[in-house]
């Protein structure tokens, strides 16, 4: 496998990653790999193709609707990858999760993001403010307490010595990525000298999700549409408000992605791109955290599954390996 290339001092790459029970996902444009560190202590791997219904129907590829499509993709990925990590990370089988405990979880998960996201911040809202008479505030309202609801989950998980290793695992996949890019060879006393934040968090796609959700919903005319439904009692009004930000997520992740992957991810040195990202980048000091070198050596045998892919594909092509502006991270 090829370690360096030359023509890119700093290579973006379409190579993203997740942190995991134990271990890390990598996902490429050919393949995802997964990395778990077991409680005998050797690191067990497994591979798969990436096979994306946008390979069969361009219209997936369109902007807006590839970022929602990616992020449908997104998380079904993510279910498989946590529960191979939650099989070969457990001590013993009472602690393995099977695949219908995975994926109760994963249902409940969403259910308290959806709750504690929306329907709470909602229901506060509604408490103080007139949702026709003042719209705009109403929404502004309801964005601010989103955001708080937001900032004060992911620092209260982050206190919890489980959450803080995946978190630790985390900053081991953007460490990786980052001497990845740049050509380095990826050696764990390499790989440490390099920084936990990456710009390309999925950390900073969801904190841009929530904005985006401030200004989609205020552009919904919500009162227009209750007059001509003859929706004048306050549950109704809530329900309404609740119902339409439920369904508008999906265009609110397809706009995110095009503002966070598509521009911002492809044009990081851009004085906006910065500005804009300045906030994600900060929250990252909260989901990510200082690896050992252990889980270093989890991302190295995740990501080397992956390049090695990678350049398999390009050598089979004729391609010499090159900067590739698509970035991807979960």
């Amino acid at each position: 496998m090829s370690e360096s290339h030359d023509d890119c001092a700093i290579r973006p790459t379409h190579i993203g990653g997740q942190a995991l029970l134990e271990g890390i996902m990598m996902r490429g444009k050919y393949n995802w790999a997964v990395a778990v560190r077991e409680p005998s202590g050797e690191i067990y791997t497994e591979e798969h193709d990436l096979v994306s219904a946008k390979d069969k129907h361009a219209w997936l590829k369109w902007p807006i609707i590839r970022g929602m499509w990616g992020f449908y993709e997104t998380m079904v990925l993510a279910i498989k990858a946590f529960g191979i990590s939650a099989e070969h990370a457990g001590e013993t089988e009472e602690e393995q999760l099977t695949s219908k405990e995975i994926g109760l979880t994963m249902v409940l998960g969403l259910g308290l993001a959806v709750g504690l996201f929306i329907v709470l911040p909602a229901v506060i809202t509604n408490l103080f403010v007139d949702s026709i008479e003042h719209p705009f505030i109403w929404n502004a309202v309801d964005g601010v307490l989103r955001l708080v609801a937001f900032f004060l989950y992911i620092w209260a998980v982050s206190r919890l010595k489980e959450i803080h290793r995946v978190f630790a695992y985390h900053g081991a996949e953007h460490k990786t990525i980052h001497a990845y890019e740049r050509g380095l060879p990826l050696e764990t006393e390499t790989i440490q000298r390099y920084g936990t934040l990456h710009v390309r968090c999925g950390t900073s796609f969801l904190l841009m999700v929530m904005v985006v959700a401030i200004v989609v919903f205020s552009l919904v005319p919500g009162k227009a549409i209750m007059a001509a439904w003859g929706i004048d009692a306050r549950g109704w009004i809530l329900l309404f408000n609740i119902t339409t930000r439920i369904i508008l997520l999906p265009l609110i992740a397809g706009l995110a992605y095009e503002i966070t992957v598509k521009w911002a991810g492809t044009h990081p040195d851009n004085p906006l791109v910065k500005v804009l990202l300045w906030p994600g980048m900060q929250m990252q000091r909260l989901t990510t955290a200082p690896p050992d070198d252990s889980m270093v050596e989890i991302a190295v045998a995740a990501m080397n599954l992956v390049v090695a892919r990678e350049e398999a594909e390009a050598a089979a092509r004729g391609e010499a390996p090159v900067c590739i502006p698509e970035p991807i991270d979960l």
